[in-house]
């Protein structure tokens, strides 16, 4: 089984570099970039612990921190975690591999009131690392704690995976949605936002 993510192995030379460039120039244009946030802190009480699994260059996470939030942000990517320390100061940076996170040795052991996944994080991971991964977060939430998972449903990883390997970690469904500002979800959607609470 791979063990490297495929944002590693599927992406061009030069591709976390030109993430980070793109994100920071539609951060300078004043696009709306914090609607996963928005999201998350509605459906958790002030000053929640939150975890941005796979942060990227930390715009999530910068934005839960700047609304009152103890945020842990995690990626692979030391490049992203480098800018997200840049640009968004406030919440600590932790670089590790999601399908083997364990924040205790790395000095985070409370527990989380929510987890984010956004940016298309899980069809990004090793395939067949998907169940692995979401078990290590589910290990990380308080009792009833809820994962916000957000992915495009056109890159190799479905729902019926997605659903399966939810369940197999102690996952139950909630909620499914189209968009992050809870648009109702068809068959015909492209984009798939999962609210499911640790059991």
């Amino acid at each position: 089984m791979p063990t490297t993510p495929r944002w590693f192995t599927d992406t061009p030379d030069g591709h976390s570099d030109s993430y980070v460039q793109r994100f920071r120039k539609l951060a300078s244009d004043g696009v709306d970039l914090v609607g996963e946030a928005r999201l998350v802190d509605a459906l958790v009480p002030p000053r929640s612990r939150v975890l941005d699994a796979g942060c990227g260059s930390g715009r999530v996470a910068g934005e839960l921190f700047r609304r009152g939030h103890d945020v842990v942000g995690v990626d692979a990517d030391e490049i992203l975690l480098a800018a997200a320390a840049q640009d968004h100061p406030g919440p600590r940076w932790v670089h590790a591999d999601l399908s083997e996170l364990d924040l205790a040795a790395a000095g985070e052991p409370a527990p989380f009131d929510a987890v984010v996944m956004a940016g298309n994080v899980m069809p990004f991971l090793a395939a067949g690392t998907e169940q692995a991964v979401l078990e290590r977060l589910a290990a990380h939430l308080v009792p009833a704690g809820r994962l916000v998972v957000g992915f495009g449903l056109d890159r190799g990883y479905g729902l019926s995976d997605f659903d399966r390997h939810c369940a197999g970690a102690g996952l139950a469904l909630e909620l499914r949605c189209a968009t992050w500002d809870v648009t109702p979800f068809t068959d015909q959607s492209p984009f798939a936002v999962t609210l499911l609470r640790n059991q």
